[in-house]
């Protein structure tokens, strides 16, 4: 039997609201700076009641004002809260005593977060590495020191020890990491390559995606480079290389330009952007996002100084499947569309 008093909540998350925040509904804010979280499932906290704004208790409709100070309480301590090792099957490309890269899967998320407990990456990797260090230390957040969005594939290193969390850690803080991505983006590219620079910061109104404040109004500070891989009169195959590492920044980025990544449904490239106004046309772009149901995007290539011998370390990837098909899909149609073939009709 417990000797926990009846009722306890145990506080697993904290916000302090901006000084300059708009009017915005309770569920809407904490959905919108919550990684994994969404209003469903605020809502149904809220309805445990477990949504406290400076002290009490406050339902989802609840506007949000600037310094509040959010809690968001449960019945069980955050640190009963563990990673549960899943013998979930990795696509290591590399590993030794201190790291542990790989590729991941679209679709998969990185980290457990409320309502994503099981089926992520960290519950993949707690079952391979069941006697590494960081697993032991919940303040090492069992080696991550970089991550990528659910629905983006691709290359991830992680530290198995916490000295090389702590020196990977200070790679990617001081930007001396290397990683390219690979993107299939909406549009002709005027120029076969250039720089996006603008800060990127939550959207005013959709706080679960990201805008550009060109001004540096709000936001961190953001470069992303682009180049031309090849064009499909329609698309454009891109190669990116990032600065800094700011969350949907590549996404971000390219719908600031208007060039939205193909199949990105947060950020408008889930449907007909550029082309054609003709019924086989359309059913050419719905049948190719049908083969890539999610932002095409993919963490191709990373670099970085190996933790403890200095050595450099490089790391290629093939596209997925999904994305090398759409490509396909696409290079098909610039083939035929070229020699004049007739997409109108």
């Amino acid at each position: 039997m417990s000797d926990k008093p009846e009722n306890t909540l145990y506080e697993h998350y904290k916000l302090i609201v901006d000084p300059g925040q708009k009017p915005i509904r309770l569920d809407a804010y904490i959905a919108g700076h919550l990684d994994g979280w969404t209003r469903s499932q605020v809502l149904k906290v809220a309805k445990q009641g477990g949504i406290f704004v400076n002290g009490h208790a406050e339902k989802p409709s609840y506007k949000v004002r600037p310094n509040d100070v959010i809690s968001i309480m449960f019945p069980e301590p955050k640190e009963e809260w563990e990673i549960v090792p899943q013998d979930i099957p990795l696509d290591i490309v590399y590993e030794d005593e201190d790291i542990i890269v790989v590729n991941k899967p679209a679709g998969m998320v990185v980290h457990p977060a409320y309502g994503h407990y099981k089926g992520t990456l960290m519950n993949a990797l707690a079952y391979h590495m069941k006697d590494a260090p960081v697993f032991s230390d919940p303040n090492l957040r069992a080696g991550m020191v970089h991550r990528i969005d659910k629905d983006t594939s691709g290359l991830l290193v992680i530290a198995k020890t916490p000295q090389a969390h702590v020196d990977l850690a200070s790679q990617f803080k001081a930007h001396t990491t290397r990683r390219t991505y690979w993107a299939l983006a909406w549009g002709n590219f005027k120029q076969d390559s250039g720089t996006v620079t603008g800060h990127i910061g939550r959207h005013p109104k959709n706080r679960q995606i990201m805008h550009v404040y060109p001004d540096g109004s709000h936001g961190k500070h953001a470069i992303t480079h682009w180049k031309v891989i090849k064009r499909f009169y329609f698309t454009t195959l891109l190669e990116l290389r990032l600065e800094t590492g700011r969350t949907h920044q590549i996404r971000a980025h390219m719908k600031h330009l208007n060039h939205p990544l193909f199949g990105d449904k947060d950020y408008g490239g889930d449907k007909v952007l550029y082309g054609l106004r003709s019924k086989k046309y359309e059913q050419f772009v719905r049948n190719t996002l049908a083969v890539c149901p999610r932002q095409a995007l993919h963490a191709k290539s990373l670099g970085f100084r190996h933790p403890r011998t200095g050595e450099e370390m490089f790391f290629d990837s093939q596209l997925p499947a999904d994305m090398q098909q759409a490509i396909e899909r696409w290079e098909n149609f610039a083939l035929q569309y070229g020699q004049g073939v007739d997409y109108s009709k």
